[in-house]
């Protein structure tokens, strides 16, 4: 016999503004814990000290993080001038001071060099991996390691307001892997100026937006009046800018026993315009679909010879 699966046989996204004081991790352990979900997961962690979008991904939904990691993102940021931290924000330890307090006109200016693709060094505190270590354990431990610069794509990066001398604020509109505590280093450092992170707000990834998000007391509300389903999110909303191939009933049970499907040309016509040079977990998936039957996602999958072959299929308890 097989184990049952602790938990509600929950799926979607939901759209939580996480508080700041507050690490990625136990925010995902609170959403599961307010569904009684199976499954959770979250794409792309925000660190304690900042508050916003962390999208959370329950049950069959966690099949579409991946892509969803790959989405941009939008961050509201404020540095503030004069002091240096180890950890790049406001958390660290002070490692260098400055009187040097850049005016609004040499900012802006210095922004310019950092939109579109630019190397970006990810901070000592980070997750990237060093000999299977993550950065931020060993920059714990007092060691400093060498980080390879990386290509990031930054689409826009504006100066928003300034609070007197010390403080400025930023909106960044970035790709995946793009660092706000390294970007606040490196335009410190353009300037002449030493920097931190003080303040850090993710205000969008990719469809999700703070219009729509929800707050953890304010779910933790709806559970006690049995309405946490209201801000459950479909598992296809992730997959906003993927072609959409729309199915029959014949055709959803073929995919859901994961078999492929033939197109007819007509359909092949329709899609190839929509695809797109796009890599999703360092796999190309340039010629990737989404299958729906009645509005509801099938599968994922790739599209080639006039087949639709899924790559994951999801198994929803509605369908």
């Amino acid at each position: 016999m097989s184990r049952r699966k602790k938990g509600d046989d929950v799926s979607g996204w939901v759209v939580l503004d996480k508080p700041d004081d507050m690490t990625s991790t136990h925010a995902v352990s609170a959403v599961r814990r307010i569904y009684n979900a199976q499954k959770a997961g979250h794409a792309g962690t925000l660190d304690p000290l900042a508050s916003g979008i962390l999208p959370i991904a329950l049950g069959e939904a966690t099949k579409t993080v991946p892509w969803l990691m790959e989405a941009e993102k939008t961050y509201l940021f404020t540095v503030k001038w004069g002091v240096s931290t180890d950890t790049q924000d406001r958390e660290g330890k002070v490692i260098a001071t400055s009187d040097v307090r850049p005016s609004a006109d040499a900012v802006r200016e210095a922004l310019k060099a950092f939109v579109g693709q630019i190397q970006q060094i990810p901070p000592q505190f980070s997750a990237v991996k060093v000999d299977g270590e993550r950065a931020y354990d060993l920059a714990r431990d007092g060691e400093t390691v060498e980080l390879e610069p990386r290509t990031v794509v930054v689409h826009e990066a504006d100066l928003v307001n300034t609070e007197g001398d010390d403080l400025a604020t930023f909106r960044v509109r970035s790709g995946k892997g793009f660092y706000i505590r390294a970007m606040a280093r490196d335009l410190a450092a353009a300037l002449g100026a030493e920097g931190h992170v003080w303040r850090l707000r993710r205000t969008a990834v990719g469809p999700f937006t703070e219009a729509e998000s929800v707050a953890l007391d304010a779910l933790e509300d709806l559970r006690h009046k049995g309405a946490a389903s209201e801000r459950l999110k479909p598992v296809e909303t992730a997959l906003a800018d993927i072609p959409a191939l729309a199915i029959n009933g014949e055709d959803a049970f073929k995919l859901r026993q994961g078999r492929p499907i033939v197109l007819l040309p007509h359909v092949m016509e329709a899609l190839k315009p929509k695809f797109r040079e796009r890599t999703i977990a360092g796999q190309d998936a340039s010629r990737a679909v989404v299958a729906l039957f009645q509005g509801k996602a099938i599968a994922l999958g790739d599209v080639r010879a006039g087949k639709f072959s899924p790559t994951r299929v999801f198994h929803l308890a509605d369908q």
